[in-house]
């Protein structure tokens, strides 16, 4: 996935004008579609980690609402950002933990079942927590609907994966056969977005480029490394610690992204750190699975 949304990106750095040409309304299914997809896989197992482990699921998801926003916050005012790119960093910092998560914690060893429950839950509290932290952190100096935040939220990430785990229910032959070729798709869904989002703002990601491309690799690697650092402060063994690295330090960009465009227009760049956070945290995420896994494989060695 990271060398086809590397390669899109690319193209259409090169080629913006047919992105350019379609609809950023197009971006609201795509990601729905992703979401669908992330129903889909989540299973009885999965909801009934939230139940057995709360402490673990808790920790990860107050790490993720309170690590990357505050990040964001604080790189935003130590470098100067310019506004709308500062409101687009906020935005990804904001957005719940992205599914590409559990991938990356699976490769690397990690507690997947953790992962899994960050994830859905930080995913389902995203409709009050994203907009409400977007809120207090630029709402001073730029006008945010917060209500309008919600119910795009409650469309784009809730809606279908409510779709999806009913399909699983009483479709579950459907389901079945559906599920082997979700990563794939996913993985098209996601280099379309990243190619739409680009496409409307090629020009001034061109101009801005190493500045957003900057702020990103800090963002990315800060959650990586304060999400392992927080676990271990909690005396979490290593696959814990693992999982929550992972999952604070990557985000749901494609979700902020979409809201840039959905909701603050007038502010071109803000869409551009979602975008290139979404090629970063998978080129990223897949060094870190090795790190993460080949430390296991000597430990169990020794």
């Amino acid at each position: 996935m990271s060398l086809m949304v590397i390669a899109v990106t690319a193209a259409v750095l090169v080629w913006p004008a047919p992105f350019a040409a379609i609809d950023t309304w197009w971006i609201t299914p795509l990601l729905g579609l992703i979401m669908f997809g992330m129903g889909l896989t989540l299973s009885t197992e999965d909801l009934r980690v939230v139940a057995m482990r709360p402490r673990d699921i808790a920790a990860g998801v107050v790490m993720q609402y309170v690590v990357m926003p505050l990040t964001a916050w604080a790189l935003v005012r130590l470098l100067q950002l310019p506004e709308d790119v500062a409101l687009g960093v906020v935005l990804v910092g904001c957005c719940p933990g992205g599914t590409a998560s559990n991938v990356i914690t699976y490769l690397a060893k990690g507690d997947l079942a953790l992962s899994v429950g960050v994830t859905a839950c930080s995913t389902l509290l995203a409709p009050l927590v994203t907009p409400l932290l977007v809120w207090l952190l630029v709402g001073h100096s730029i006008d945010v609907d917060a209500g309008a935040m919600m119910q795009s939220i409650v469309t784009i990430v809730v809606l279908p994966i409510v779709a999806g785990l009913a399909a699983q229910r009483w479709l579950p032959a459907l389901t079945r056969r559906a599920v082997p070729y979700l990563p794939g798709f996913s993985s098209l869904a996601i280099a379309a977005t990243v190619a739409l989002v680009v496409g409307h703002s090629a020009e001034k990601l061109l101009t801005a480029g190493l500045l957003v491309i900057a702020v990103v690799v800090m963002h990315n690697a800060i959650g990586l490394s304060l999400g392992y650092l927080i676990a271990r402060l909690l005396r979490m063994p290593y696959p814990k610690r693992v999982a929550l690295s992972i999952e604070v330090g990557m985000q749901n960009s494609g979700l902020a992204s979409g809201l840039a465009v959905l909701h603050f227009a007038t502010f071109p760049l803000a869409a551009v750190p979602g975008a290139v956070f979404s090629v970063w945290h998978n080129v990223s995420g897949a060094l870190m699975a090795k790190v993460y896994s080949e430390i296991l494989g000597r430990a169990r060695q020794s």
